[in-house]
């Protein structure tokens, strides 16, 4: 499938056709199936914020939101690591520029993951720095070109917290994802030991979160990391928006039929009520218009580069992890309206709702983290 001609949302439709084909495969096989990332790979996911100089996109933030949600509607694990192939480019950006040229040396099209929690351990050698460490929850560490590893580093004072990438030769896998949800990720773990790293392959950890690439001036590479939370949500978005296509394909058929034979209701019996899918698709439907909206805020709010300031972050995470709660309650709602019948394990509307549950128990999208946070910027004392 040649998808490198068209717009990243056209072709991400083109991706969700295939990932909602290989879901099933890619579920029980726990990673996803070889072809789906070479798909999302040629729509242009990985290369969208990668520097222009490296051949990359120096995309948006909403128009990745819209082909994540798009990709989405078709599988929620393929979103998800196509949202963080996107999202880890932008990251890795942050590297000074030698390292840059060193990442994308083959094209923009590198896939990199990441884990940004500090477990590693770092020690300073000539040229660069030492690291070892395990990392677990690296999602799609099996497709992986770089990976970008969190490690502390010693120092005369605090010890400081660098980010590393480091190529797919210098780690070993550990077959540790089990989860019952976004069992297609392959968050597996992932384990470094006495790996060099070049000192342009390094960044702190401080500047990467603040928005302070060492040598890119990109809009996109301004950006707070908390202002860019979108990365986790648009996939539940596109979850939510899969389920409800589901849910309608499977009771339309079930609403027509009983509407069909209505009868006399037999006395102390249930008897069918369209009121229930009626009320079940307008509250749906308008929770799903809510999320997006929040999260169409969100992008444009992040698209504006140094200019977003500190309350508008605290307001991008708070909106992100309001519209994942807002988000899995649609999918709650459409699993316990399908029936008995609807829930099997064939109908897509229960990996839906076990894949949107799961992304909200990423502690990004925590709401009573995001409130504190804007709460604090709101209420000063």
């Amino acid at each position: 499938m040649d998808l490198t001609s068209t717009t990243l949302l056209s072709a991400a439709r083109e991706v969700a056709s295939l990932a909602a084909r290989a879901a099933p495969t890619a579920e029980a096989g726990r990673r996803l199936d070889p072809d789906v990332v070479k798909a999302f790979v040629a729509a242009g996911f990985p290369r969208h914020f990668v520097p222009a100089g490296c051949g990359g996109s120096e995309g948006t933030f909403l128009e990745l939101n819209r082909a994540v949600s798009a990709v989405g509607e078709g599988c929620t694990a393929t979103a998800w690591c196509a949202s963080l192939a996107a999202h880890v480019s932008r990251m890795a950006a942050h590297l000074p520029a030698e390292g840059c040229r060193e990442i994308w040396a083959d094209g923009p099209d590198a896939l990199l993951v990441a884990s940004l929690t500090p477990l590693g351990k770092a020690e300073r050698v000539p040229g660069g720095y030492r690291l070892s460490g395990t990392y677990p929850f690296v999602s799609a560490i099996d497709h992986a070109d770089w990976a970008l590893l969190a490690g502390m580093v010693a120092t005369d004072g605090e010890p400081e917290p660098r980010i590393f990438a480091v190529p797919q030769t210098a780690w070993r896998t550990a077959d540790t994802w089990r989860n019952v949800g976004m069992a297609a990720t392959g968050s597996n773990t992932v384990t470094v030991e006495d790996v060099t790293v070049p000192a342009a392959r390094t960044v702190s950890r401080d500047a990467l979160f603040t928005g302070r690439a060492v040598d890119s001036k990109a809009l996109c590479h301004t950006v707070p990391m908390q202002a860019t939370t979108m990365m986790f949500a648009t996939p539940a978005l596109g979850a939510a928006k899969g389920a409800l296509a589901s849910w309608l394909g499977y009771v339309t058929p079930k609403i027509r039929a009983a509407v069909g034979q209505a009868k006399p209701a037999l006395a102390g019996m249930p008897t069918f009520n369209r009121t229930s899918y009626d009320v079940a698709l307008a509250r749906s439907a308008t929770e799903i218009d809510a999320a997006e909206l929040l999260l169409e805020r969100c992008a444009t709010t992040a698209d504006r580069g140094p200019g977003i300031t500190t309350e508008q972050t605290m307001r991008i995470w708070r909106d992100c992890a309001m519209a994942t709660d807002i988000l899995v309650g649609v999918v709650n709602r459409l699993f316990r309206n399908i029936g008995t019948t609807g829930q099997s394990s064939d109908n897509p509307v229960q990996r839906f709702w076990r894949d949107a549950n799961s992304v909200a128990g990423h502690q990004g999208l925590q709401v009573e983290s995001a409130a504190t946070a804007y709460s604090h910027q709101v209420i000063q004392l």
